[in-house]
């Protein structure tokens, strides 16, 4: 039976018309799922009990089991367990701006970022639409709070379950559903070029982040399988004409790599790379893992890369560490306890 979670509005809008019912119902179901938080049909009452009836035989309100919390400052790390036993990681951040969550798209990734713990673990498959919601409506119950943004940088690579992903955010930016403004939701990718375009044609308001990490081909073929099927130079093409037909400005993640990514001439090629295009540079410093040889750059070497880009106009930030001692930061998901 299918989750009452993975249905867009305008599927429940559908859906009523099929069974002879106003539309306008799907405004009433969805205030009861994404307003009122109820759970039970039986307590949706004004809905008449054929609608209720027709709900119970087609949907099912499912959730997603808390299996552990691991706090640290500012950050909560929840591990989940789904319908299959799988396990999926999400990462809860307080801010001085509100509340956001890293939520994960997949089970495991396929991108095989040499970089990323989330990688070890190979793509057993896609998160289903309800999945990606349930994280939201799980923590939010549990915190007893409203998330005000959210990040799809958790385990997997979001275009790579792209027709989930899309609906998910249907469903969260809707005002009558979670209601999370499209500003306030970014999605990570590291590069799937024909999705990119087909985002850029939806010509939403949702942020863009590129998961670069290199300023050249050879060094991200190295560290990022994916740069050997969508070239570093057709990538930068896809983004160009991502900012030419939405007019957003597109962030890039730049994860700081000691002697691999940091040197003066890296910093040199990125402003090359990025002269004159509307996006911003995020500088991160590398989460250690035991599993993987790489170390985080110095922070005079960091501090000297973030001021050659600054020298540049280059817009950049250096992203505030989160959840290093609970496993919860950039690249350190694994979905395990």
């Amino acid at each position: 039976m299918n989750s009452i979670y993975s249905y867009t509005r305008d599927d429940f809008i559908n859906y009523f018309i099929n069974i002879n019912e106003k539309k306008f119902k799907a405004d009433q179901l969805f205030d009861w799922l994404y307003k009122k938080r109820v759970v039970n049909f039986d307590l949706m009452n004004n809905l008449n009990k054929n609608v209720i009836s027709k709900l119970k035989n087609d949907f099912i309100i499912n959730n997603i089991l808390i299996l552990k919390k691991d706090i640290g400052k500012d950050v909560c790390k929840y591990l989940f367990k789904l319908h299959d036993d799988e396990k999926i990681e999400a990462v809860l951040m307080y801010h001085d701006y509100g509340i956001s969550l890293c939520i994960s798209t997949q089970v495991g990734c396929n991108m095989s970022c040499s970089f990323c713990e989330s990688g070890r673990l190979k793509k057993r498959r896609n998160l289903e639409v309800c999945e990606m919601v349930l994280q939201i409506l799980e923590i939010e119950k549990d915190i007893k709070n409203r998330i005000s943004h959210i990040v799809l940088m958790g385990i997997g690579e979001p275009f790579d379950n792209y027709d989930n992903v899309i609906k998910f955010i249907n469903i969260i930016n809707d005002n009558k559903g979670i209601d999370i403004g499209a500003r306030h939701i970014t999605i990570s990718t590291c590069g799937i070029i024909p999705k990119i375009i087909e985002f850029s044609n939806l010509k939403l308001q949702v942020n863009l982040a590129i998961s670069l990490h290199a300023p050249n081909n050879e060094l991200r073929n190295l560290i990022m399988p994916i740069n050997r099927v969508y070239s570093l130079d057709n990538l930068m093409n896809a983004v160009k004409e991502y900012i030419n037909k939405t007019n957003r400005r597109v962030t890039f993640e730049y994860i700081m790599l000691k002697g691999v990514n940091d040197n003066k001439e890296c910093a040199l090629e990125l402003c090359k790379l990025l002269k004159n295009m509307n996006c911003y540079v995020n500088l991160i410093p590398y989460n250690e893992t035991n599993n993987i040889q790489y170390k985080r750059s110095d922070m005079n070497i960091l501090n000297e890369f973030y001021d050659i880009l600054k020298k540049n106009n280059i817009c950049v930030t250096i992203r505030k560490e989160f959840g290093g001692l609970v496993s919860a930061a950039c690249g350190q998901l694994r979905s395990h306890g």
